[in-house]
């Protein structure tokens, strides 16, 4: 038997409210805007698709979330990307009109796909270490232990770079 896909209205109100943090997170983790934007398209497919019954939003857009981190992770494993090679182009990262917040944003770009996605997921969406967790597919403490290490990176990284700019 077929189950019924879901409601055009319902999946139009989920790109809605989520379309943002999917895009931005596909964004943060591929550096690219044209594969961001078709792990976007494939998230809310699947979505169309699948049958999970949603008890809040919150667990709606974690599960979006999940969703997208899997397909990023397919991305990066796929022969096709692995033979790619990159355009000249910009990685994503928006004209900033505050220097600072400009080279914090490289930094966040130049990290590792593991810990560029637990700085997103802890400061641009909010969620807790344990949520992040559940997301990413880790346990609390190594989503704990890749913000850590994250935070120790951007402050290495944005003290040369301030030491660059003192000389």
């Amino acid at each position: 038997m077929s189950r019924e896909m879901r409601s055009e209205e319902f999946l139009c109100e989920s790109m809605q409210k989520f379309g943002k943090a999917v895009y931005s997170l596909a964004l943060s983790q591929v550096h690219r805007k044209q594969d961001a934007e078709d792990i976007c398209q494939d998230v809310f497919l699947r979505l169309l698709e699948d049958h999970t019954e949603f008890r809040s939003d919150e667990h709606l857009k974690a599960w979006l979330l999940r969703v997208t981190v899997n397909r990023c992770h397919d991305l990066f494993r796929s022969a096709f990307n692995r033979r790619r090679e990159p355009l000249d182009e910009q990685t994503g990262v928006e004209e900033c009109e505050d220097p600072l917040e400009s080279d914090v944003w490289a930094c966040i770009e130049s990290l590792p796909p593991k810990l560029r996605a637990v700085v997103h997921l802890y400061y641009g969406e909010g969620y807790s270490c344990k949520e992040i967790a559940q997301i990413v597919g880790c346990t609390c403490a190594a989503a704990h232990t890749r913000l850590h290490q994250a935070r120790a990176k951007l402050k290495l990284e944005l003290s040369n770079e301030i030491r660059g700019q003192c000389s």
